[in-house]
């Protein structure tokens, strides 16, 4: 392990120009003022190019270490003879040099995600005897896991975790404000609170104030850019509400879809449990659903938040989703059947036209037989790909360019090796970064799917 001191000596005369030379342990290194400074302003690369001395610059740290970092700023990523080095050590290096941020992109960009080479890579263990009940993740691969009345936090190299108490037995809603900071709510404790996981405590918490001046209690949540939604749903059960917040300061900025209900109005009493910002559209996607005697019901609404209006719905009654997501990318939204467990799509181009209709890419003449084979599967979108769990696989389901026909064709693929298909029934499904990450039924961990390319 490199000492994690450093010092600039001075040792040998060299040329004034654009060329530098500098002494790493030993070693001689040459580049460019430019390369040294594309490192970033207030990192130790910029200031050795900033020295005048007509003397070479000596840092008492590892040579091997320090031409991997040289090839990152000439190129944007590690060369792969990285792959030899352990990732601490990478990591304590980076910081000596204020470039750690540029080596988390290089790992987790997510751009660099390869759906096609995605394998099961590792397990991160909880703590306890708790399955995970929610997870949430930010851009660049850092994980918050929800386990009984615990939070972990994994950092993005996966390597160092946290974990903290909190006041809910269960936690249900959980979103990554930072790799820090996390909103988290429950079905049976009112309120959100924003907690700061480094120091353990409840930053802020935050309350809808209904009606009936019960307790509210929290069912979803979402973000744009600028703003988190939140989806309450008063403790009595008797109305709900999605309340916007400015994500800076916390700050309530608007309220929308409230629901007051009387009496037996079943769509009204129906909370958003899914949030999502589609930014092509500038729209709010909030869906949520009910299951009753006559079966799963449910609703899908897309949100104008400036003015506060529902610009388009869809009431789902005949095959229900067990889950909804939109894709940016894609220009769609999905869904997968709660009876027939089949994924369906219907294309944003066509939301309000007669064309606005659920097109089915599994098996159209699947039966409905009200055994719900759907219920809990999980959708998510990465990219220009949709994942879907089905028990314990996952579905990649792909489009396919066919010249001018104005007909979209999907291709359905089975993620993963033959050592990594099946398992228990897969509860939560998330991407970070370059990952993607997912939990099974009655397992006290998180699974780690990434390309082995970006694996060291």
């Amino acid at each position: 392990m490199p000492p994690f001191a450093g010092s600039l000596l001075q040792s040998q005369p060299r040329s004034d120009s654009n060329i530098v030379t500098i002494d790493v342990g030993g070693q001689m290194f040459q580049t460019t003022k430019q390369t040294l400074t594309s490192a970033g302003p207030k990192t130790f690369f910029s200031r050795i190019s900033q020295t005048d001395s007509p003397f070479t610059p000596f840092i008492d740290r590892d040579p091997e270490i320090f031409s991997l970092f040289l090839s990152l700023l000439r190129t944007g990523n590690l060369p792969s003879k990285a792959k030899s080095f352990d990732l601490h050590d990478l990591i304590i290096e980076s910081r000596f040099y204020g470039i750690e941020n540029l080596l988390v992109n290089s790992f987790s960009n997510p751009s660099q995600l390869e759906p096609f080479n995605l394998q099961k890579s590792l397990q991160l263990a909880l703590n306890g005897r708790d399955s995970p009940s929610s997870i949430a993740t930010t851009p660049y691969g850092s994980l918050h896991v929800s386990h009984g009345s615990k939070i972990t936090t994994f950092d993005w190299s996966l390597r160092r975790k946290s974990t903290i108490l909190t006041h809910f037995t269960a936690v249900d809603s959980l979103f990554a404000l930072s790799p820090s900071l996390a909103a988290a709510g429950a079905n049976d404790f009112s309120g959100l609170q924003i907690l700061d996981l480094e120091k353990g405590y409840v930053k802020e918490t935050l309350n809808w104030e209904n009606v009936t001046k019960s307790g509210s209690t929290v069912q979803a949540i979402g973000s744009s850019p600028e703003n988190m939604f939140v989806s309450f749903e008063s403790s009595r059960r008797n109305s709900n509400s999605i309340v916007v917040y400015d994500l800076n300061s916390l700050r309530p900025v608007t309220e929308i879809g409230h629901n007051e209900i009387y009496g037996a109005d079943i769509d009204s009493a129906i909370p958003a449990t899914k949030l999502q910002w589609i930014e092509s559209h500038n729209l709010l996607m909030a869906s949520g659903s009910h299951s009753g005697p006559s079966g799963v019901s449910g609703n899908i609404r897309l949100w104008d938040v400036r003015s506060g209006e529902v610009v388009w719905e869809v009431s789902e009654k005949v095959d229900c989703f067990a889950d909804v997501t939109v894709s940016d990318s894609l220009s769609a939204m999905f869904k997968v059947g709660v009876n027939s467990g089949e994924v369906s799509y219907m294309d944003l181009k066509n939301l309000g036209s007669e064309k606005s209709s659920w097109v089915c890419l599994g098996d159209k003449r699947k039966v409905l037989n009200g055994k719900k084979e759907g219920f809990g599967y999980k959708i998510e979108t990465q990219g220009n790909q949709v994942f879907c769990s089905k028990g314990g696989d996952v579905e990649l389901w792909s489009e396919i360019i066919m010249g001018s026909s104005n007909n979209r064709i999907f291709k359905k693929n089975l993620m993963g090796r033959g050592q990594d298909i099946g398992g228990a029934k897969i509860t939560n499904l998330a991407f970070g970064g370059s990952r993607m990450f997912l939990t099974r039924k009655d397992l006290q961990c998180v699974e780690v799917w990434q390309s082995s390319s970006r694996e060291l």
